[in-house]
């Protein structure tokens, strides 16, 4: 069975005068038994033009008739980094890693946790808020919740100006590690999409989870290492229990996928002194695909429902 359509510009939100050519010409949609995962993907490469779209607009929507402007993007990183270095650097007195200051070790935790929540949080309710799209013009459901992740994508570009800022300040300069960074903003990007396309799935089913989802975020950032080293939480498990104990426990800690992006970050940017764990790493790095596939299957196997239960 194949379908003739065309997308709908005005649905989008974007009028028609700033579409490109390209997005006015018929796609044909193939609808065959036993074909349809290698169609929906087909699809999904097609409408690369909408997802761009999609971004673009909420991007505009974020940033549009504020007051601030970007310097919203900055405010919230820059509060947390000052309260976490003031508490834990200066009243705790817990150590940072590779001798830099507490300050920057901190920020180069706080940036990819920024993102992280702020992309869990706005893929979690990216369906329900296009509620009109999804219900009128079949596309891709895929998109929506990878299209919300640009916007914090974003968000973390601008505030790694504070990052810069600091190293000036404090006349500390990277290494060459620092050329690694883009693969870990892929990582922090996979640590994302996938439980945010479970998240985005439960949340239409149950509107309960956009009232659980903030718990989530803020319980997080208390279990992972943002405003102290995990350096710590090892060297205190290995104090207590003993090497042995105390290291299986901590790659027990290190399979919270966060863990592993933000040493790989303090790695790439600090240029840490002790060895990087890269067993934990690892593990992260495996938990993370795992969620990402799990989070592809499940997202595919409800999507169909979404119009009828939205």
């Amino acid at each position: 069975m194949r379908i003739n359509q065309i997308p709908n510009k005005e649905l989008v939100g974007v009028p028609a005068a700033a579409m490109r050519p390209q997005m006015r010409r018929t796609h044909t949609l193939i609808l065959e038994p036993g074909r349809s995962e290698k169609n929906y993907w087909r699809d999904l490469f097609h409408y690369h033009e909408l997802f761009l779209i999609l971004a673009w607009r909420d991007v505009i929507v974020r940033y549009k008739q504020t007051s601030a402007g970007t310097a919203w993007a900055l405010i919230q990183p820059l509060m947390n980094i000052v309260i976490m270095t003031v508490i834990f650097g200066k009243v705790a007195g817990l150590p940072s890693d590779g001798g830099a200051p507490y300050a920057i070790m901190v920020c180069a935790a706080t940036l990819p946790w920024q993102f992280f929540a702020n992309a869990l949080s706005l893929a979690s309710q990216s369906v329900v808020n296009n509620a009109n799209l999804i219900s009128k013009i079949y596309f891709p459901r895929m998109i929506v919740p990878a299209s919300s992740i640009v916007v914090s994508l974003v968000d973390f570009m601008v505030a790694c100006s504070i990052l810069c800022g600091l190293m000036v300040w404090y006349h500390y300069w990277p290494s060459w590690r620092l050329f690694s960074l883009p693969a870990l903003v892929v990582l922090a990007i996979a640590a994302a999409l996938g439980p945010g396309l479970i998240l985005t799935a439960l949340t239409v089913r149950y509107r309960d989870f956009r009232l659980i989802i903030p718990f989530i975020v803020q319980f997080g950032m208390f279990v992972c290492p943002v405003a102290y080293s995990s350096r710590v939480i090892e060297d205190k498990l290995v104090k207590d229990l003993g090497a042995d104990l105390g290291e299986k426990l901590f790659l027990l800690y290190s399979l919270n996928p966060m863990v592993g992006v933000i040493d790989g970050f303090r790695w790439a940017i600090l240029g840490v002194a002790r060895d990087f764990n890269w067993q934990g790493f690892v593990l992260s790095l495996g938990l993370t695909l795992l969620l990402l596939i799990l989070g592809v299957i499940y997202f595919r196997k409800t999507e169909r429902s979404f119009a009828d239960t939205i």
